[in-house]
């Protein structure tokens, strides 16, 4: 889901630049003392009690209302609340237990079932898994109103939704009240916008997380990146697709605007190796903006064309090994890359377990883990040796995928360097004075609890990615150590 490290790409999903919100209802966590409410009308209850009525979403900050055929989030926290950016149409009509699927512009469908009168499950297409749903009566009362729009009003918002929210305060050694303290004095009525926006981002460059981000338009954008890293240019790009497609040298197919590409190798004296099969290249940059549709579901169908050509029944006996290129991946959508790690086992496994944060008091609380897996395709699948090849600009769906793949069996050689380190689906928020935010909310755990969140996944065999030397002297030393391997 593209991030904010990588902004040439927007990430639409549960992404960088798409998602959803925490708590804050009346009489909930983090709901303003003595806030009043707004009654939502009086929703029809079937067996489970339907899905229309408003709900509370257990670790996002979003308040769903859902009334006749349309749906729609707001963004809550003990200081504001606004209109969401995930709203939809219903499509068709009731499914069994009065499941509805909703048509949203940006998402894919989203689809809200009963479990219960007083719960429900909400997923959104491009995101992994799900979110939990609990009736609540009606809205905040403080939605039924604007909100203010001055820089101190501004600043509160930003601070309390990251203090709502955000997970990683102690692993990246940042006291937040403490950060409150320090810079909200130096914001008052007559602070500029520049000046409010340099506030904003001093408070959060020293997370150095890669899904933190404030956009106060042209002049005024800033991502957040780890230490030693930063936001590749569209030259930056430009020279590292020449320099790849220079390493792997044979021509490449490609798909999806060219996202995706795949080759099979030459071997090292310049044909394949006699009595052997080759070693196949796969290369993936993003996991989101396939088409001009624009669409979730084209971008599915895109990626299945893809690689329905990549493992046919042929390639899939013949490869002796399989390279794949994630070190420039500006994310994307989750369950795309689910969908890839489908094609390379014959077995399920957990790919990861999820998690958000859902206490505004406590960064330490998560809504329960929810496990992922990978289960494999109904078709041709690859299971011979794999080699991934990651670095500093593997971030987000790329590095979910990554994780995904480490309980593959065999375990896939991870080569070249530690990926970024942000994993989670953004919170996309707007502010009053009309800016937009992000920060992430969640965690992706391994089956014995461990994240990656901050360091990165570490490679099994360290190599230069794209460095100044690598360039200058035409070497692709990740790519080489994957040939070696693969041999």
């Amino acid at each position: 889901m593209g991030t904010p490290l990588a902004p040439s790409v927007s990430r639409a999903r549960s992404a960088a630049l798409a998602a959803l919100c925490v708590l804050a209802v009346a009489g909930g966590p983090g709901a303003a003392p003595g806030a009043g409410a707004v009654a939502a009308k009086p929703a029809a209850h079937g067996p489970h009690g339907g899905v229309a009525g408003v709900w509370r979403m257990d670790g996002y900050g979003t308040v769903v209302v859902i009334e006749g055929r349309s749906l729609r989030t707001y963004d809550t926290s003990a200081v504001h609340c606004v209109p969401g950016g995930l709203k939809g149409r219903q499509r068709g009509g009731e499914g069994p237990g009065g499941r509805r699927t909703y048509a949203a512009a940006d998402s894919g469908d989203v689809t809200v079932r009963a479990e219960t009168r007083e719960r429900a499950r909400l997923r959104i297409a491009d995101s992994a898994g799900h979110r939990t749903l609990h009736r609540v009566g009606e809205l905040p009362e403080r939605c039924a109103h604007k909100p203010e729009r001055g820089p101190r009003a501004v600043f509160d918002v930003f601070w309390q939704t990251y203090a709502e929210n955000y997970p990683f305060f102690a692993a990246r050694g940042v006291d937040w009240r403490a950060v409150r303290e320090r810079y909200r004095p130096r914001v008052d009525a007559h602070t500029t916008d520049d000046e409010l926006f340099s506030v904003l981002r001093e408070m959060i460059e020293p997370l150095h997380d890669a899904h933190t981000a404030i956009d106060g338009g042209e002049g005024r954008r800033y991502a957040g990146v780890r230490p030693g890293t930063s936001p590749p240019t569209k030259e930056d790009i430009a020279r590292i697709d020449k320099a790849t497609d220079e390493a792997v040298g044979t021509e490449q197919r490609r798909w999806a605007g060219g996202a995706l590409s795949f080759a099979e190798l030459p071997g090292e004296g310049g044909g394949e190796d006699e009595g052997r099969g080759p070693v196949g290249y796969l290369r993936v940059t993003r996991f989101q903006g396939f088409t001009e549709d624009g669409r979730y579901a084209a971008d599915v169908a895109e990626l299945d064309r893809a690689l329905d050509a990549v493992f046919t029944e042929r390639r899939t006996r013949s490869l002796r090994g399989l390279v794949l290129d994630l070190r420039f991946h500006a994310g994307g959508a989750d369950p795309l890359g689910l969908r890839l790690a489908q094609r390379l086992t014959d077995r399920p496994y957990l790919a990861y377990a999820k998690r958000a944060r859902n206490d505004p008091e406590h960064p330490d609380r998560f809504t329960p883990e929810q496990p992922l897996h990978v289960t494999p395709h109904d078709g041709p699948v690859y299971t011979g040796r794999v080699a991934v090849l990651t670095g500093p600009l593997t971030v987000s769906a790329g590095e979910t995928l990554t994780q995904a793949l480490l309980g593959r069996d065999p375990a896939p050689a991870r080569i070249g360097g530690n990926t970024q380190g942000a994993f989670s689906d953004t919170l996309d928020r707007s502010l009053p004075n009309g800016w937009s935010f992000a920060l992430p909310n969640e965690e992706f755990l391994t089956a014995d609890g461990r994240t990656f969140d901050g360091t990165g996944i570490p490679p099994t065999h360290r190599t230069p990615v794209f460095t100044e030397e690598e360039f200058a002297t035409h070497r692709d030393s990740a790519l080489r150590r994957a040939r070696e391997l693969l041999g």
